[in-house]
Formats: C-alpha cells, structure tokens, sequence
C-alpha cells in the first residue's frame, strides 16, 4: 500500500471523538497517526493499520 506522510487515511471505524479520518505522521513498521477530529495521536503496527484503511486522501 502506497502510504506517505501527510497523507489523510479514512478508517474504518471511527474514534469516539466521532471522525474517521487521520493524517499520516510518521512512517516504518508503526504508523502515528493523528486524528481530524481531536488532534489525538496514537502508533499503530503497519499491518494494523493498512488492514483496516478504507481509502487514502492525497493532501
């Protein structure tokens, strides 16, 4: 999967703040992820996070 930094991911489950988007942080065998909604930062595992991407925003 063609992922960059910058890039908006749209998720498919939502955070509790209620959006599903998230901007692209950093990049390697984590992802960190901030949150369009909150501006909440998580790290997820690659394969987490590619497994469960809907669509990716070019920004």
């Amino acid at each position: 999967m063609d992922i960059q930094v910058g890039d908006i991911l749209k998720m498919k489950k939502q955070h509790p703040c209620g959006s599903s988007e998230w901007e692209v942080l950093r990049i390697g065998a984590d992802f960190r992820l901030k949150c369009a909604g909150c501006g909440h930062q998580i790290m997820i595992p690659r394969v987490k996070a590619e497994k469960n991407v809907r669509n990716v925003l070019r920004k």
